[in-house]
């Protein structure tokens, strides 16, 4: 009875020279670590609004010139029911530009890389508008577009489709020769080579670009506002930003600022998560050292 266990038990000696006898063990990072990672960022952001604080009351600086953070925690709550709605404006018209942005850039990035002609003939359209300043586009989208939502939809879509078709026609373009030409060995078709070899290939690439065209979008928001000069009920809080610089009401503009900042870091965090949940099993950036 034991040998037989023996023999079926993984490193026994009938598995003995085959991958099975070796156990893989995985790198695992500390308790310690883990608490260090999230303590020194907390650490350095609570000692800056300390810092912050203590300067102005030391300086008796008044409000509208620099308020403290007491000041600014105090108009994000009372301005709470007019900077929320407007937070919600400028958070759906990122998020919808970007979503339109990686289907849009992941499917022209598809086309361009089946056809050498095909991606000389189109790609020079996307550089044109991704160098083209987003502020001398918004007046004519304001002309042709049916509302100004939509133009700023589009603004923060052209601002964000370009990172992301890049870095998606670099990483379809960035697979290993050698697999490559192992598929042709075997007779795959070029879309088996799309699905099964280059798109999965492209995945680092892919998140890269999601990253940064999430951070984009919402600065594209943003920027497009300002240079639409949309106001009223609908605006978002690049309305408010202007709004307050032209009242002098500072509290709230740093208020509108720190929502700004956290919409920001939210969506850097929740597309880092993408990726790494996407790499972590197999991909050197996403992957611990053992070493």
């Amino acid at each position: 009875m034991s040998q037989t266990a023996t023999a079926k038990g993984p490193g026994s000696v009938a598995e003995a020279g085959t991958d099975s006898a070796v156990a893989i063990i995985a790198p695992t990072t500390s308790n310690s670590e883990k608490i260090l990672r999230v303590a020194v960022p907390v650490g350095m952001l609570v000692l800056a609004i300390v810092v912050w604080q203590v300067y102005v009351m030391a300086t008796g600086t008044p409000k509208y010139i620099l308020p403290s953070p007491v000041d600014v925690a105090g108009s994000l709550w009372t301005d709470w029911p007019t900077l929320f709605p407007a937070l919600l404006v400028t958070v759906r018209i990122t998020f919808s530009a970007l979503i339109l942005a990686l289907i849009g850039g992941v499917g022209l990035a598809i086309v361009l890389v089946q056809s050498r002609w095909i991606e000389l003939a189109l790609f020079p359209f996307a550089v044109i508008m991704q160098v083209t300043p987003i502020v001398a586009i918004a007046p004519l989208l304001l002309i042709y577009a049916p509302d100004t939502q939509t133009a700023l939809l589009i603004c923060a879509f052209l601002v964000a489709f370009f990172p992301i078709l890049s870095n998606m026609v670099q990483g379809l373009k960035s697979v290993d020769h050698n697999l490559l030409n192992l598929f042709d060995l075997y007779g795959a078709s070029r879309w088996q080579q799309l699905i099964y070899l280059k798109i999965p290939a492209a995945q680092p690439y892919f998140m890269a670009g999601l990253r940064i065209g999430g951070g984009l979008a919402l600065i594209a928001a943003v920027v497009a506002e300002f240079a639409a000069g949309s106001a009223g009920a609908g605006s978002g809080l690049a309305f408010r930003l202007l709004e307050s610089q032209y009242r002098l009401n500072i509290p709230r503009l740093f208020a509108a600022l720190v929502l700004l900042t956290g919409t920001g870091v939210a969506i850097f965090g929740l597309t880092s998560l993408v990726a790494w949940l996407t790499l972590r099993r197999w991909h050197e950036s996403a992957v611990k050292r053992e070493n």
